[in-house]
């Protein structure tokens, strides 16, 4: 049976398997079954699929550098914010990104409701997943890893001035719980625009 992985937009990708220009072997994921499938990942890859899009892919497995503890902190931070978006946050080697949903999440069951004739559908699993389907993200804040031994961070934040449209430093080096306390809870809040 051929390897398959169903993405946050309940899309199911099948692992494909063909050959670059100079003959070695490339590995995709496509929703599409026909071409070379295999029926497991292969040795010293694994699934990644973006955040932002649930766009799928294999990569090379990741050195481990963000301990569980670190990731425990920001998801018990961000599971503690009260917003009308959703957030998530993704670890690439030493940088942990949290994403902002780009869309109001509490709009959106509204719209539904007003769209649908009986109101939104009986079973939560459904409204879910016709949401996650709607859903965009985009990068907001982001922790790097500065100091593996003294485990301390630095912060920055996404700067959407159309002259700058990058990354700017907010804080840090400090421990990771301390600059996710500090800064997290501007998520969603202008208050973010004004840390610089």
């Amino acid at each position: 049976m051929p390897f398959q992985y169903t993405n946050k937009r309940h899309t199911t990708h099948f692992l494909h398997e063909g050959i670059t220009k100079k003959g070695n072997p490339k590995y995709y994921f496509s929703s599409k079954t026909d071409g070379k499938l295999l029926d497991k990942i292969p040795k010293g890859y694994e699934v990644y699929e973006h955040p932002a899009n649930g766009q799928v892919f294999l990569r090379k497995i990741q050195p481990k550098l963000i301990t569980d503890t670190e990731k425990h902190t920001v998801d018990k931070c961000l599971k503690r914010l009260n917003r009308p978006r959703r957030y998530i946050y993704d670890i690439k080697q030493r940088i942990i990104t949290i994403y902002e949903s780009n869309q109001d999440i509490d709009r959106l069951k509204e719209l539904f409701s007003e769209l649908t004739v009986n109101g939104l559908p009986e079973d939560e699993s459904a409204l879910t997943a016709i949401i996650d389907k709607a859903v965009n993200y985009s990068p907001v804040m982001r922790f790097i890893l500065e100091d593996d031994e003294k485990r301390t961070f630095i912060a920055e934040r996404f700067c959407f001035i159309g002259s700058i449209d990058d990354w700017i430093y907010i804080g840090g080096p400090d421990s990771l719980k301390k600059l996710v306390g500090t800064y997290v809870g501007h998520l969603g809040n202008d208050s973010l625009y004004e840390i610089y």
